[in-house]
C-alpha cells in the first residue's frame, strides 16, 4: 500500500489534494511535501489558508503569495534529515488574476483600464469559482518551473466535487455567453451605453436598473464586458491548456476525506466525477481514523498499571480510563462501517492510507514527520 504513495512522490510531477473542507487537505499536502523532499526531491506547496501554527512550525511567519524555502535548520532542529527542499506558497486570488489579465492584454493601458475596473476589483477577489478557476491557473504557471521536481496542490474546499476541474471551461462560459453578447449590443463604440438597439422591453428593463444604480456603473458594467470581450481568444485559448494540463499523464489526483459518512459520500462523488472525465483517482488519505486493538480493558488491570508507574489519577481515575477506551473501540467500529463502502468503491486496485487519529493537532514539523512517515 505504502509503496503506491512512495511511487506517487517519485514519478509524477503534480499532485492535487482534493476534498471537501476540514477533513485534513492541508495538513496532507505540507505532509505528502515533506515526505517527497526527505527522498530527495525538489517541492513546492501550494496551499490555499494554511494555519498559522503549521507555517510558524516551519520557521515562516506566515505563508504568502511568495516562494518561501522552508530553512534546513528546522529540520535539523527537529531531528529529520531532508536532502530536498520544500517550499511553501499560498494561493493569492487576485495577484494570480493580475497576472493572468497583464499576460493577455494588449497594451498597458488596456491592463490597466480592467484592473481599475470596479466590477474587476469585485469579479477578482468575491465572485464564486474564481478562486478555483486561479488555484489551477497558478498551478499551470508553475508548472513547468525548473526549479521543482514535484508540486503539490491544496484546492479550494468547494461545496460541488469539480469546481476546480470545471472552473477553466465555466469562466469562458461567463465570457461568452448570451447574457454577456446581449449587453454588448447596448454599448456603442462611443463608449456609452445606448438602449436604441435592444428590444423595448429590455430597453426598458436596463433603464429602470440604471435609476437604481446609477448610470455610471452601467457604464462600468459595460466598459468593463467590452475590455475582457477583447481579450476572450487568449483568454479561450489559456483556459483550454489549462484544462487539457489537469488531464496529463504527469498528474496525479489524491483524494482525502475522514470516515465521517458525509465526507465519504463526498469524496465518493468527485472519484465518480473523475472517471468521467477520464481520470483515475491516484490514491485516498482518510485521516482521523480510530483503529481497533485487541486490548479488552478492566479497572484492576488499569489501576495495577497506575500503581506500577506511580500514577495517580484520583478516584473513579481508572473507569474513566476503561470508559475511554471503550468508546475508542466503539468508534473504531464505526470507523469500520463507514470506510468499507470506500473500500468497495475505490476498486481499480487505487491505494486507500488510513492517518490514525492523532492525539495531538498536527502544528510543528516533528508531527508533520509523524503523518508523513504514515502516508510512506
Amino acid at each position: 500500500m505504502a509503496e503506491d504513495l512512495r511511487r506517487l512522490l517519485d514519478t509524477r510531477r503534480v499532485l492535487l489534494c482534493a476534498g471537501c473542507g476540514g477533513v485534513g487537505k492541508t495538513t496532507t499536502c505540507a505532509a505528502l511535501g515533506l515526505a517527497a523532499a526527505r527522498r530527495g526531491r525538489r517541492v513546492l506547496c501550494l496551499t490555499i489558508d494554511p494555519a498559522r501554527r503549521l507555517a510558524e512550525s516551519l520557521g515562516l511567519e506566515s505563508v504568502s503569495g511568495e516562494a518561501q524555502q522552508v530553512s534546513q535548520e528546522v529540520f535539523a532542529r527537529a531531528g529529520i534529515e531532508v536532502t530536498g527542499s520544500l517550499t511553501m506558497m499560498m494561493l493569492d486570488t487576485k495577484s494570480t488574476f493580475d497576472s493572468l489579465i497583464a499576460s493577455l492584454a494588449a497594451t498597458p493601458e488596456k491592463r490597466d483600464r480592467i484592473m481599475n475596473n470596479v466590477l474587476y476589483k469585485y469579479i477578482s477577489t468575491k465572485l464564486a469559482g474564481t478562486q478555483e478557476y486561479m488555484a489551477m491557473e497558478k498551478l499551470y504557471a508553475v508548472k513547468d518551473d525548473p526549479n521543482y521536481d514535484l508540486i503539490l496542490l491544496d484546492t479550494p474546499p468547494t461545496s460541488h466535487a469539480l469546481d476546480f476541474f470545471d472552473a477553466p471551461e465555466r469562466l469562458v462560459g461567463a465570457i461568452d455567453s448570451p447574457a454577456v453578447r446581449w449587453f454588448l449590443e447596448a454599448f456603442q463604440q462611443s463608449g456609452h451605453l445606448s438602449f436604441n438597439l435592444l428590444q423595448r422591453t429590455a430597453a426598458s428593463i436596463m433603464r429602470g436598473i440604471g435609476r437604481i444604480t446609477g448610470a455610471g456603473f452601467l457604464e462600468q458594467v459595460a466598459t468593463f464586458m467590452g475590455e475582457i470581450n477583447e481579450l476572450f481568444g487568449g483568454w479561450k485559448q489559456r483556459a483550454e491548456r489549462v484544462s487539457s494540463a489537469l488531464r496529463g499523464g504527469d498528474v496525479g489526483y489524491i483524494l482525502v476525506t475522514t470516515p465521517d459518512p458525509m465526507s465519504l459520500r463526498e469524496v465518493a462523488f468527485f472519484a465518480d466525477r473523475l472517471r468521467q472525465q477520464g481520470v483515475l483517482p491516484s490514491a485516498f488519505v482518510v485521516n482521523r481514523v480510530h483503529h481497533k486493538t485487541d486490548w479488552d480493558p478492566n479497572e484492576s488491570d488499569v489501576s495495577a498499571a497506575l500503581s506500577a508507574n506511580q500514577l495517580e489519577l484520583g478516584a473513579g481515575g481508572a473507569a474513566r480510563i476503561v470508559a475511554a477506551a471503550r468508546d475508542e473501540q466503539q468508534l473504531a467500529d464505526l470507523d469500520s462501517v463507514h470506510l468499507s463502502a470506500l473500500d468497495d468503491r475505490s476498486g481499480h486496485g487505487v491505494t486507500v492510507v488510513k492517518v490514525p487519529d492523532f492525539p495531538r493537532d498536527i502544528h510543528d514539523v516533528s508531527r508533520l514527520a509523524w503523518v508523513a512517515d504514515v502516508l510512506v
